[in-house]
């Protein structure tokens, strides 16, 4: 069997080198921040990233406590931060006090946290919200749970998914991952918001 020539093992090390580097160059562009609130991804919220093109706000129907169809679109006029959770993601649990706390500081017709529910049945998330007295959150339920899939894009393939959008329904940031909702970051991230947006 013939050895590789130095030659091609030039051109075998060199275009390696173009993809490891072209990868280093795509990641970057994905997972760094590029929005006027980058300098509020720190601490508990060091997760906060800018998306760019990021997809459409959801058209999708959702069903609220009261049993109505309404979409992300009626809510239009207020600054919203949306989070996309089930009951069987550990991860969504943990941080469903937190925003329940946030909702409970700064909601208003300003501002809102909607929770959107992943769950395959309505009646898990609805049992959820009254054994844990989460007082200040609507309910919100995905029935086709397809809702947040729109939104995750290649970067994010998981719950929870949080993403914070303007009062014209264009997204400012997202947090994939659990965060501290009710900490001094994370309010720091809501004022600076409603104060731009």
């Amino acid at each position: 069997m013939k050895a590789p020539s130095l030659k091609t093992g030039i051109l075998t090390v060199g275009a390696t080198g173009v993809l490891g580097i072209l990868y280093v160059i795509s990641s970057a562009l994905v997972s760094s921040t590029h929005g006027p609130l980058d300098s509020y991804a720190v601490g508990a919220m060091s997760k906060f990233r800018t998306v760019p093109e990021a997809p459409e706000q959801p058209r999708n129907t959702l069903i609220t406590g009261e049993g109505e169809e309404i979409t992300l679109a009626d809510m239009r006029g207020k600054i919203l931060l949306v989070n996309f959770w089930a009951t069987w993601c550990a991860p969504c649990v943990v941080e469903m006090p937190y925003l329940n706390d946030l909702q409970g500081a700064y909601g208003s017709d300003e501002f809102e946290v909607v929770t959107i529910s992943m769950d395959r049945r309505i009646e898990e998330p609805q049992a959820f919200f009254e054994e844990h007295d989460l007082e200040h959150l609507n309910f919100y339920f995905d029935p086709g749970m397809s809702i947040a899939f729109g939104v995750m894009g290649s970067a994010n393939r998981g719950l929870p998914l949080t993403i914070l959008y303007d009062r014209n329904g264009v997204e400012i940031g997202r947090v994939a991952g659990e965060a501290e909702w009710n900490s001094p970051d994370a309010y720091a991230l809501i004022e600076a918001a409603l104060e731009r947006y």
